[in-house]
Protein backbone atom coordinates (compact mmCIF):
# COMPACT_ATOMS: atom_id res chain seq x y z
CA UNK A 1 0.00 0.00 0.00
CA UNK A 2 2.52 2.30 1.22
CA UNK A 3 5.07 1.66 -1.68
CA UNK A 4 2.30 2.41 -4.30
CA UNK A 5 0.77 5.47 -2.85
CA UNK A 6 4.42 7.05 -2.50
CA UNK A 7 7.38 5.92 -5.17
CA UNK A 8 10.66 4.70 -3.77
CA UNK A 9 12.56 8.43 -4.99
CA UNK A 10 10.37 10.50 -3.11
CA UNK A 11 11.13 8.23 0.17
CA UNK A 12 14.96 8.59 -0.43
CA UNK A 13 14.80 12.52 -0.97
CA UNK A 14 12.87 13.02 1.84
CA UNK A 15 15.39 10.78 4.02
CA UNK A 16 18.14 13.03 2.59
CA UNK A 17 16.24 16.30 4.28
CA UNK A 18 15.75 14.34 7.18
CA UNK A 19 19.58 13.84 7.82
CA UNK A 20 19.77 17.80 7.33
CA UNK A 21 16.89 19.17 9.71
CA UNK A 22 14.50 16.84 11.38
CA UNK A 23 10.80 18.25 11.52
CA UNK A 24 9.81 19.62 14.79
CA UNK A 25 5.88 17.97 15.21
CA UNK A 26 3.33 19.20 17.72
CA UNK A 27 0.60 16.99 17.90
CA UNK A 28 -2.61 19.14 17.77
CA UNK A 29 -5.69 16.86 19.35
CA UNK A 30 -8.73 17.78 20.47
CA UNK A 31 -12.76 16.64 19.78
CA UNK A 32 -13.61 17.77 16.91
CA UNK A 33 -14.80 21.53 16.73
CA UNK A 34 -12.72 22.06 20.19
CA UNK A 35 -11.37 24.52 17.72
CA UNK A 36 -8.00 23.22 16.13
CA UNK A 37 -8.19 24.00 12.75
CA UNK A 38 -8.53 27.84 13.54
CA UNK A 39 -5.95 28.10 16.04
CA UNK A 40 -3.40 26.42 13.97
CA UNK A 41 -4.45 29.06 11.45
CA UNK A 42 -3.85 31.64 14.01
CA UNK A 43 -0.70 29.49 14.80
CA UNK A 44 0.81 30.14 11.31
CA UNK A 45 -0.22 33.71 10.97
CA UNK A 46 2.18 34.37 14.16
CA UNK A 47 4.86 31.71 14.46
CA UNK A 48 7.31 30.06 12.14
CA UNK A 49 5.06 26.51 11.36
CA UNK A 50 3.45 24.75 8.93
CA UNK A 51 -0.13 23.56 9.90
CA UNK A 52 -0.61 20.06 8.30
CA UNK A 53 -4.15 18.75 9.16
CA UNK A 54 -4.55 14.60 8.89
CA UNK A 55 -8.00 15.01 7.82
CA UNK A 56 -7.94 17.79 5.30
CA UNK A 57 -5.01 15.65 3.62
CA UNK A 58 -7.32 12.96 3.34
CA UNK A 59 -10.15 14.78 2.08
CA UNK A 60 -8.38 15.71 -0.53
CA UNK A 61 -6.85 12.27 -1.10
CA UNK A 62 -10.40 11.08 -1.42
CA UNK A 63 -10.96 13.97 -4.25
CA UNK A 64 -8.44 13.38 -6.45
CA UNK A 65 -9.20 11.29 -9.14
CA UNK A 66 -6.35 8.85 -9.65
CA UNK A 67 -6.19 8.29 -5.88
CA UNK A 68 -7.25 4.36 -5.43
CA UNK A 69 -7.50 4.83 -1.41
CA UNK A 70 -10.38 7.22 -2.66
CA UNK A 71 -13.30 5.49 -2.11
CA UNK A 72 -12.25 3.39 1.03
CA UNK A 73 -11.66 7.21 2.73
CA UNK A 74 -15.01 8.05 2.03
CA UNK A 75 -15.86 5.52 3.34
CA UNK A 76 -14.03 5.88 6.67
CA UNK A 77 -15.07 9.40 7.14
CA UNK A 78 -18.72 8.70 6.39
CA UNK A 79 -18.75 6.33 9.72
CA UNK A 80 -16.45 8.54 11.81
CA UNK A 81 -13.66 5.62 12.18
CA UNK A 82 -10.20 6.44 11.68
CA UNK A 83 -8.11 5.49 8.33
CA UNK A 84 -5.79 2.90 8.03
CA UNK A 85 -2.92 4.25 9.76
CA UNK A 86 -0.41 3.30 6.59
CA UNK A 87 -2.69 6.34 4.25
CA UNK A 88 -2.29 8.73 6.98
CA UNK A 89 0.84 8.40 7.81
CA UNK A 90 2.28 8.64 4.20
CA UNK A 91 -0.07 11.49 3.24
CA UNK A 92 1.95 13.34 6.19
CA UNK A 93 5.14 12.24 5.40
CA UNK A 94 4.55 13.83 1.83
CA UNK A 95 3.41 17.01 3.21
CA UNK A 96 6.82 17.16 5.40
CA UNK A 97 8.78 16.45 2.37
CA UNK A 98 7.34 18.91 -0.02
CA UNK A 99 7.29 21.46 2.70
CA UNK A 100 10.80 21.03 3.27
CA UNK A 101 11.93 20.75 -0.18
CA UNK A 102 10.56 24.33 -0.90
CA UNK A 103 11.89 25.84 2.13
CA UNK A 104 14.58 24.30 4.61
CA UNK A 105 13.89 27.15 7.10
CA UNK A 106 10.39 25.76 7.39
CA UNK A 107 10.64 22.23 9.40
CA UNK A 108 8.48 22.98 12.77
CA UNK A 109 4.70 21.19 11.90
CA UNK A 110 1.36 20.91 13.56
CA UNK A 111 -0.24 17.98 13.04
CA UNK A 112 -3.82 18.19 13.72
CA UNK A 113 -6.02 15.57 14.55
CA UNK A 114 -3.08 13.07 14.48
CA UNK A 115 -2.29 10.42 16.19
CA UNK A 116 -6.37 9.82 17.05
CA UNK A 117 -5.66 6.05 18.14
CA UNK A 118 -2.95 3.68 19.84
CA UNK A 119 -2.50 2.47 15.93
CA UNK A 120 -2.07 5.78 14.72
CA UNK A 121 0.75 6.11 17.71
CA UNK A 122 2.55 2.66 17.00
CA UNK A 123 2.91 3.87 13.34
CA UNK A 124 3.88 6.97 13.98
CA UNK A 125 6.44 5.48 16.59
CA UNK A 126 7.00 2.23 14.04
CA UNK A 127 8.09 5.17 10.97
CA UNK A 128 9.03 8.17 12.15
CA UNK A 129 10.41 8.08 15.29
CA UNK A 130 14.17 8.66 14.71
CA UNK A 131 12.92 10.90 11.47
CA UNK A 132 10.80 13.73 13.25
CA UNK A 133 10.86 15.11 17.10
CA UNK A 134 7.46 15.31 18.96
CA UNK A 135 8.39 18.35 21.09
CA UNK A 136 4.38 18.16 22.75
CA UNK A 137 1.04 17.35 21.98
CA UNK A 138 -1.51 20.95 22.04
CA UNK A 139 -4.72 19.86 23.34
CA UNK A 140 -7.49 21.85 23.29
CA UNK A 141 -9.89 20.75 26.05
CA UNK A 142 -13.82 21.14 25.16
CA UNK A 143 -16.87 19.79 25.79
CA UNK A 144 -18.94 17.49 23.98
CA UNK A 145 -21.99 20.10 23.73
CA UNK A 146 -19.67 22.92 22.47
CA UNK A 147 -17.79 20.75 19.77
CA UNK A 148 -21.09 19.74 18.57
CA UNK A 149 -23.15 23.08 18.44
CA UNK A 150 -19.55 24.11 16.78
CA UNK A 151 -19.39 22.14 13.68
CA UNK A 152 -23.57 21.88 13.18
CA UNK A 153 -22.75 25.99 12.53
CA UNK A 154 -19.86 24.99 10.92
CA UNK A 155 -21.84 22.57 8.58
CA UNK A 156 -23.87 25.06 6.88
CA UNK A 157 -21.14 26.78 4.97
CA UNK A 158 -18.24 24.05 5.42
CA UNK A 159 -19.91 21.72 2.41
CA UNK A 160 -17.88 19.05 4.84
CA UNK A 161 -20.51 15.93 4.61
CA UNK A 162 -19.29 15.11 8.56
CA UNK A 163 -21.02 18.33 10.02
CA UNK A 164 -24.28 16.72 10.36
CA UNK A 165 -25.28 15.24 14.11
CA UNK A 166 -25.55 11.70 12.91
CA UNK A 167 -21.66 11.66 11.92
CA UNK A 168 -20.90 14.20 14.30
CA UNK A 169 -21.80 11.66 17.61
CA UNK A 170 -20.41 9.00 15.73
CA UNK A 171 -17.15 11.04 15.63
CA UNK A 172 -17.34 12.06 19.25
CA UNK A 173 -17.46 8.66 20.60
CA UNK A 174 -14.60 7.79 18.26
CA UNK A 175 -12.46 10.11 19.58
CA UNK A 176 -13.77 9.65 23.29
CA UNK A 177 -12.96 5.62 22.93
CA UNK A 178 -9.66 6.02 21.02
CA UNK A 179 -8.06 9.75 20.73
CA UNK A 180 -8.40 10.98 24.39
CA UNK A 181 -6.80 7.96 25.69
CA UNK A 182 -3.37 8.89 23.25
CA UNK A 183 -3.80 12.56 25.18
CA UNK A 184 -3.58 10.66 28.58
CA UNK A 185 -0.63 8.41 27.45
CA UNK A 186 1.16 12.04 26.30
CA UNK A 187 -0.06 13.07 29.67
CA UNK A 188 2.20 10.63 31.71
CA UNK A 189 5.00 11.72 30.22
CA UNK A 190 4.38 15.54 30.69
CA UNK A 191 4.06 16.33 27.39
CA UNK A 192 0.85 17.90 27.14
CA UNK A 193 -0.39 21.55 26.71
CA UNK A 194 -4.00 21.60 27.55
CA UNK A 195 -6.07 24.67 26.37
CA UNK A 196 -9.30 24.94 27.54
CA UNK A 197 -11.20 25.81 23.95
CA UNK A 198 -14.33 26.53 24.91
CA UNK A 199 -13.69 30.21 25.37
CA UNK A 200 -13.37 32.71 22.66
CA UNK A 201 -11.15 32.60 19.69
CA UNK A 202 -9.19 35.14 21.07
CA UNK A 203 -9.05 34.30 24.66
CA UNK A 204 -8.09 30.25 23.74
CA UNK A 205 -5.40 32.17 21.57
CA UNK A 206 -3.90 34.12 24.27
CA UNK A 207 -2.86 31.06 26.21
CA UNK A 208 -1.61 29.32 22.77
CA UNK A 209 0.64 32.49 22.59
CA UNK A 210 2.08 31.81 26.26
CA UNK A 211 2.41 28.23 25.45
CA UNK A 212 4.47 28.30 22.67
CA UNK A 213 6.36 31.59 23.47
CA UNK A 214 7.51 29.67 26.49
CA UNK A 215 8.68 26.25 24.52
CA UNK A 216 10.83 28.19 22.49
Amino acid sequence: MIGRLFGNVSQRVFHRVLLMMKPQVVFVLGGPGAGKGTQCSKIVENYNYTHLSAGDLLRAERAREESEFGQLIANYIKEGKIVPVEITINLLRKAMEETMQKDEKKYRFLIDGFPRNEDNLKGWNDVMKDKADVKFVLFFDCSNEVCIDRCLERGKSSGRTDDNRESLEKRIQTYLQSTKPIVDLYEKDGKVRTIDGSRSLNEVFDDVKAVLDKEG
